[in-house]
């Protein structure tokens, strides 16, 4: 199963170094991303998460954003978080790191609500972000919400099959007088490594704004808190 999971990660390279373009939405990029939870007490838990965008293989630099949070656990499936977070972005294709860049401080809320039908996870994420975006001398003021709906899915009926599927999509709206900012389409093929720790590869249709982009995800989740 393992040698299938790696044929599968290289058959992805293979096609991401063969899609090239000019612009963001003719070239496949990718997103690497690691995503932990580390527990602290009974009730509260440390998010941190760093995520690497590049407008093509690993390669083009796009942004970086690490992120942290404090959660505090109601009960098992549903959860309250604040956090912060500092995100430079290149808005300019094929430009790298420079002077131009966006740089952006966030503050972040959140609320998670957790269910299970049958063997299917399902998760309701909705998201408030207060945004001061700086670029060159100018700082601009935005508020935006976000609600994420995903599934996980065990492949196999036996349930210590380490495969699944991640679904998710989500819509970003600004709160101002032009609402749609982004939507993001996931599908994802996760390996569950232990109770603790999974890896998953696969494919985002990103909307944002005018551009329509192609994405490649290879991101790690290790939680050791509830």
């Amino acid at each position: 199963m393992k040698k299938k999971i790696i044929f599968y990660l290289i058959c992805m390279v293979f096609i991401s170094n063969n899609i090239k373009g000019q612009n963001p939405e003719e070239n496949l990029g990718n997103w690497f991303m690691y995503f932990g939870t580390h527990k602290l007490s009974e009730k509260y838990s440390l998010h941190y998460e760093t995520q690497l965008r590049n407008y093509e293989l690993v390669s083009n630099f796009n942004q970086l954003l690490p992120r942290v949070g404090l959660n505090y656990h109601i009960d098992k499936n549903t959860s309250l978080t604040a956090g912060y977070a500092f995100i430079p972005t290149q808005n300019v294709f094929d430009q790298g790191w420079g002077e131009e860049m966006v740089a952006e401080n966030r503050i972040w809320e959140q609320f998670i609500l957790k269910n299970v039908v049958n063997r299917m996870k399902i998760r309701h994420r909705y998201r408030l972000e207060q945004r001061w975006v700086k670029l060159g001398e100018k700082t601009t003021y935005k508020n935006r919400a976000r609600y994420m709906l995903s599934v996980k899915l065990p492949i196999s009926k036996n349930e210590d099959s380490p495969l699944f599927i991640s679904l998710y999509d989500e819509i970003f709206l600004n709160i101002s007088d032009n609402p749609f900012d982004q939507n993001r389409l996931f599908a994802a093929l996760g390996y569950q490594f232990n109770k603790q720790m999974n890896f998953q590869v696969g494919y985002l249709r990103h909307r944002s704004e005018n551009l329509k982009l192609n994405r490649l995800q290879l991101a790690v989740f290790l939680n050791t808190g509830n």
